[in-house]
């Protein structure tokens, strides 16, 4: 019991962190931006890419480990693998902001660097698909697609 009671805790803890820094992100993001600001945003999002790993981590160890609920009660729910399938797309579209990030960061702190608008966009799409998993998760509670015996 204890063992689930703290990896929930870090489940939660993990998607807060992710939903924060996503935001972030998104709202410190500017047509513009100064290396050093960009450095700033590669700072936040190597915490966003800690706290992905760490929900990957722990989400594996609930659904396969022998904490809560059987693991079939997630493997027979369609529901449950489209909030992975949405976690997957968000990992995907988060690699191009984090490599322009990791490009752009290092040189004078002061020059000024043009953001693709894709980048944008991309951040958008994450912040809409992260909106959906909590309603998947709540259909997932109360039972509603698993297709099991």
């Amino acid at each position: 019991m204890t063992t689930e009671l703290i990896l929930r805790y870090f489940h939660f803890i993990s998607i807060f962190v992710i939903v924060g820094t996503l935001v972030s992100e998104h709202l410190l993001l500017k047509n513009q931006l100064t290396r050093s600001e960009i450095g700033r945003l590669a700072r936040i999002d190597g915490v966003y890419g800690l706290a992905a790993v760490v929900l990957v981590g722990v989400g594996l160890t609930l659904w396969l480990g022998s904490y809560g609920k059987p693991a079939i009660v997630y493997s027979k729910n369609w529901i449950f693998h489209t909030k992975l399938t949405l976690f997957i797309i968000i990992g995907l579209l988060s690699i191009y902001p984090t490599v322009f990030f990791l490009k752009n960061r290092k040189g004078n702190p002061d020059e000024v660097v043009q953001v693709p608008p894709v980048l944008f966009w991309l951040l958008r799409f994450e912040l809409i698909l992260l909106v959906i998993i909590p309603l998947l998760a709540g259909m997932m509670a109360r039972g509603i697609g698993y297709f099991g015996e």
